[in-house]
């Protein structure tokens, strides 16, 4: 079964502080400067960057076309000469494609395109993006990819969601995909949207939570044993909430105190209450404090500390929690896998972090999504530099 890379989707992007990069040498020879990174997204076995020009850069698995660059070869590294994409504002990940919103406001996306996620009104991979906007004469302010579909928050606060539908994660009281942007809203006066496998949950302008699509574990909080809700619900099933992140199957929470709150499928841990028990409601206590973003993927939950540390739980197979073990973590470590970081991002089974420098470090199993050069092998088990993109 497909599993999505899902991310906050309304992401904060700092000033970096960054010398401008570092040089690496081109295949023709010539000395190229390596950009420094403003944003991160990860999808299953792929990883893009969006630089501090506003372009977009991605490595890893490439068989849909997901890094952008005309063809469906991996990319084992991060350096390259020239941006896929330029003026770029955002940039999201779901299983086997990326998305960008641009400067303008436009959406353009490409990669797999099996149930119409791209937007484009057909079911045709791509493997460059567009040149013309999907969602055109609307406004976009930030995406979130799932497994395959897509959601937009609007600048006026509106989600609208296209792609797959089988399982009622767009929203709009149906089962029928959409190949293309919806013209109106499912919901309105949200702040920031993120997308599991199947859910997707909108974090309102209240700090209220609500979430719609499947509910078989329990991943969208309200406490029922409903199969799926096929429209976003009238109530909250959280309030006091500044940040929310969705897993394959479960979602978490970033309180405004800065503590963190999981729900949903728990059969790695990935909840961080030190069982592997499912919750179909939020919990009244936090299981990590001091907290200043949350990522979750398939089987995995990370935090960023308000002191740029990293720290995360749940499945570990591949070595996707950072330290340096394959050891499944019922609970958040007490110490960090990393320091240094400004946001983070999870993929399926890899996990990569922004550093205050610009630069990009990541951990897990390697399709070439770390861009460290090393493809189908289990390494590394700890934070590694990326390159091709700025220390």
């Amino acid at each position: 079964m497909k599993m999505s890379r899902s991310l906050v989707a309304l992401p904060i992007v700092l000033t970096v502080a960054c010398s401008g990069g570092t040089s690496n040498s081109s295949s023709n020879g010539s000395s190229a400067t390596a950009p420094c990174a403003k944003a991160i997204a990860a999808g299953f076995n792929h990883t893009c960057a969006l630089t501090t020009a506003g372009g977009v850069r991605c490595w890893g698995d490439n068989s849909s076309g997901q890094l952008g660059d005309g063809t469906s070869a991996n990319s084992r590294s991060a350096a390259s000469d020239t941006d896929v994409l330029t003026g770029v504002s955002a940039v999201a990940a779901g299983y086997l494609y990326t998305c960008a919103v641009m400067t303008t406001g436009g959406v353009r996306c490409w990669g797999d395109n099996y149930s119409g996620q791209l937007g484009d009104g057909t079911t045709t991979n791509n493997s460059t993006p567009p040149s013309t906007d999907v969602l055109a004469g609307a406004q976009a302010l930030a995406l979130a990819g799932g497994s395959e579909y897509t959601c937009a928050l609007m600048t006026a606060g509106g989600v609208r969601c296209w792609g797959d539908n089988y399982n009622s994660a767009l929203g709009d009281g149906t089962t029928n995909s959409r190949f293309a942007p919806p013209d109106t809203d499912v919901l309105t006066g949200v702040q920031a949207i993120a997308t599991g496998d199947s859910h997707a949950c909108a974090l309102m302008t209240t700090g209220g939570v609500r979430c719609w699509g499947v509910n078989s574990s329990g991943q969208l909080g309200d406490g029922t044993g409903t199969y799926s809700e096929p429209t976003p619900p009238s109530s909250d099933v959280l309030a006091g909430v500044r940040a929310i992140a969705a897993g394959g199957s479960h979602t978490c929470a970033l309180m405004i105190a800065g503590g963190v709150r999981c729900w949903g499928y728990n059969g790695w841990g990935q909840l961080g209450d030190g069982t592997t028990t499912n919750r179909s409601t939020p919990p009244d206590t936090d299981v990590l404090t001091d907290v200043q973003a949350i990522a979750a993927s398939k089987g995995h939950t990370c935090a960023l500390t308000t002191t740029g540390g990293v720290r995360c739980w749940g499945q570990n197979d591949n070595g996707e929690l950072g330290d340096g073990t394959t050891n499944d973590r019922f609970a958040p470590p007490i110490a960090d896998v990393l320091t240094g970081a400004q946001a983070i991002a999870a993929g399926g089974i890899h996990t990569c972090a922004l550093m205050t420098t610009g630069g990009v470090q990541c951990w897990g199993y390697d399709y070439g999504t770390l861009g460290g050069g090393n493809v189908g092998a289990r390494v590394p088990t700890t934070p590694t530099p990326v390159t091709g993109i700025c220390q």
